[in-house]
């Protein structure tokens, strides 16, 4: 019976992946607010990795550098002491990967081996990322990296040219990631307390949405907005702790952490009120919310005694403590890892030329939290492939040079990051020529790649979608709330 239920189980899960519902919502746009810094960063770390690895003469390490500078793009928005840590993990990370593939590459090993063991690498790391709550590109950047590095390093000789590389291109996102603590080291609290409040306000709208103020049912729901306090009192105490006890700035920066804690105050007895009193609460945290977005500066609060004396944050380590052994994040990462390593086989058996790319694609959508997001990533992907691979043909079906490439990927990848918490469709369109064109910097790459990235990419997403079809937990129940009603 158990057996059977598993079959019926995984088969509404593949016949989910089919149905028009699944398809029609991957065109949905999700709504994203400070989308610019971000993609800034990783902007200009990209930019100054390459541009300094063209005036050296190193074109080609310079494209695997840059992988290196995405480190830039983990961890947005968290605190700068925390993102510090996470920054670092991310670039060990990224060297290890990229340090293996160019070995495996230098060594001669067999195609199907490097697949074995950077699908296990990916599972590791995603698994990791997972527990440590690092967000971002996720472990498909990995695997680009140990592609990269395995397609460069053909002798022993080229493998520390591989590693220093990619360590210049992470020093350089790390720097340029961090580099806003010094002019606005509450930034990233002031931006967590802002999300906080507006979470509190959505409680204000009532069941027909007309009133975002409304007095219908903000106390009923006094729980919804916990987790985004809860985050922001977290971000608020580690970026405030970030500067010597003592000093002239850590006195600063306390008072501005209190009077933020104060908003988080307000905000917290706001979904409590009723009446009128609470309609008045909320104006006047709709007001704190938008000079928060605005400017650099907390706005002023009158001083309450509330203020101090929350709870400290979680240790990083701590934390990541208890989920590093739970048993869904295991069984995450072997699906991850048997899907890479399969779209990977099932790519060499048919001829194709980067085996790795379909690896890529197996990850990439395997990083979604349930079954239903796993779908709905794959066939982003596989949509952004196709129509990227467009863009990318009638690109590479001319001679670009060094320097125009260098400003297409400067240009794909910012465009990416704008993109990224907005559709992943959308996202991928950017990424595919990005990742070409970076690929091809310092050697030639023909507008077939662009069909041969296709191609990896089907193989990649279809493995994906029927390793977690086939693996999908009984309590996965997600894909059946988006099933076309019946009749």
């Amino acid at each position: 019976m158990t057996t059977l239920t598993r079959f019926r189980h995984s088969g509404s899960a593949l016949a989910h992946s089919l149905s028009p519902t699944a398809w029609r919502s991957t065109f949905a746009m999700r709504p994203a607010d400070a989308i610019f810094a971000p993609a800034m960063k990783v902007g200009i770390a990209a930019a100054l990795v390459l541009v300094g690895g063209g005036l050296l003469g190193q074109g080609q390490l310079a494209g695997v550098a840059s992988l290196g500078a995405l480190a830039s793009a983990f961890g947005r928005y968290q605190p700068y002491p925390r993102l510090a840590r996470i920054l670092a993990m991310v670039a060990a990370a990224l060297l290890i990967s990229g340090g293996a593939g160019a070995f495996m590459g230098a060594a001669g090993v067999p195609i199907a081996l490097q697949i074995v063991a950077l699908s296990l690498l990916a599972g590791i790391a995603a698994h990791l990322f997972s527990a440590f709550g690092i967000t971002g590109p996720g472990a498909v950047i990995l695997v680009f990296a140990a592609s990269a590095g395995s397609g460069y390093a053909h002798t022993f000789d080229a493998v520390p040219q591989v590693i220093a590389a990619i360590a210049a291109g992470a020093a350089v996102g790390w720097l340029v990631a961090m580099a806003p603590v010094l002019v606005a080291p509450m930034g990233p609290a002031r931006l967590a307390v802002a999300r906080a409040i507006a979470s509190v306000l959505r409680l204000g709208t009532d069941r027909l949405g007309t009133d975002r103020l409304g007095t219908d049912d903000a106390g009923t729901r006094p729980g919804a907005a916990a987790v985004p306090l809860r985050l922001a009192r977290e971000s608020v105490a580690l970026s405030a702790g970030a500067v010597r006890t003592g000093s002239r700035r850590a006195l600063r920066l306390q008072r501005e952490a209190d009077a933020l804690n104060q908003l988080l105050d307000e905000a917290s007895s706001a979904r409590t009120l009723g009446g009128p009193g609470r309609a008045a609460a909320l104006e006047r945290l709709a007001r704190h919310e938008s000079e928060l977005r605005r400017t650099w500066r907390t706005p002023a609060v009158a001083a309450s005694a509330a203020a101090g004396g929350h709870a400290a944050p979680h240790g990083f380590v701590a934390a990541a403590g208890g989920r590093i052994g739970s048993r869904e994040g295991r069984s995450r990462a072997l699906r991850m890892a048997a899907a890479s390593a399969l779209s990977g086989w099932a790519a060499v058996g048919l001829g194709l030329e980067h085996p790795l790319w379909a690896s890529m694609g197996a990850v990439a959508a395997l990083q979604g939290l349930n079954y239903s997001v796993t779908v709905q990533r794959g066939i982003q992907r596989l949509l952004g492939n196709v129509a990227g691979a467009v863009l990318a043909l009638a690109l590479l079906s001319v001679p670009l040079g060094f320097w125009p490439s260098v400003a297409l990927v400067v240009a794909f990848q910012m465009l990416a990051e704008l993109l990224v918490l907005t559709n992943y469709t959308l996202t991928t369109i950017a990424v595919t020529p990005m990742a070409l064109i970076m690929t091809g910097l310092g050697s030639h790459l023909g507008p077939d790649a662009a069909v041969s990235r296709v191609a990896d990419t089907l193989v990649g997403v279809v493995a994906g979608v029927l390793v977690a079809a086939l693996s999908i937990p009984l309590s996965d129940r997600a894909h059946l709330a988006h099933r076309e009603p019946a009749g």
